[in-house]
């Protein structure tokens, strides 16, 4: 899930590893046909031709072993983590934490498509993609990525909705009657940037700033209830009665 800054929640649903490969298979035949095309136009240019050397066939074996990964890093990049076969089964390329794809991370991803083709390291990334909960592979790993259905559901979020309604845990916070602003402040901007940080900074903001004032205002853990929704529930709950909403 992505909080964006209007605080609407966005879920993405991580694409199966069927509709990775079927992507894949239409992304190949679609690159197969691309490339007897090209090898036809340079050989008809005489470039191919076993009487032919210098510069011109070095460029024109260089430029055929290179565009299977041009194919792939040319789309991601430009055509916001889309290839064909992707955007003909319903899935996209996006940064592990949601956000778009960058440009480096789709060249990042897509070199390593040839160590999917390594005996060795087809197998390591195939169990690797098990093993991980994005199922990611080695190429996704190496560049922060993930693959997700393009079907995505927006919500409202109740997580942190801060400027609409009344949480639903608000009840769960207490009166919060000696809650500071400064207080107000650094909760209310790490719930604004809670979603976006990788696990560790969660792990360790949640331990340096909501634990101590959780325990300083007698605010206790429910079980099963996420820190962050109590969180926005005190956030909230000083903004109304401060005038801050």
């Amino acid at each position: 899930m992505v909080l964006t800054p209007e605080k609407v929640a966005v879920s993405y649903r991580v694409a199966r590893i069927g509709s990775r490969i079927s992507a894949k298979l239409l992304d190949f035949v679609i690159l197969f046909f691309l490339l007897w095309l090209l090898s036809s136009i340079l050989g008809r240019a005489g470039a191919l031709s076993p009487d032919v050397s210098g510069p011109i066939a070095v460029f024109a074996i260089i430029g055929l072993f290179f565009s299977p990964f041009l194919y792939f890093i040319l789309w991601e990049a430009f055509w916001g983590g889309l290839t064909p076969g992707k955007r003909a089964v319903g899935i996209r390329v996006r940064m592990a934490d949601g956000t778009p794809l960058a440009g480096s991370a789709a060249i990042y991803r897509n070199m390593l498509l040839l160590a999917d083709f390594l005996p060795s390291f087809f197998v390591a990334g195939l169990v690797t993609m098990f093993l991980n909960e994005p199922s990611q592979r080695l190429g996704d790993l190496a560049s922060g990525t993930m693959v997700v259905a393009e079907k995505m559901e927006l919500t409202r979020s109740e997580i942190s909705p801060h400027t609409v309604g009344v949480h639903p845990y608000e009840e769960q916070v207490g009166p919060l009657r000696a809650m500071t602003a400064d207080e107000y402040v650094a909760i209310k901007r790490l719930c604004d940037r809670f979603p976006m940080l990788p696990r560790e900074l969660q792990h360790r903001y949640m331990v340096e700033i909501w634990e101590p004032f959780a325990e300083r205002h007698a605010i206790p853990q429910q079980a099963g209830v996420p820190p962050i929704l109590l969180m926005e529930a005190a956030v909230m709950k000083y903004g109304r009665q401060h005038g801050l909403l």
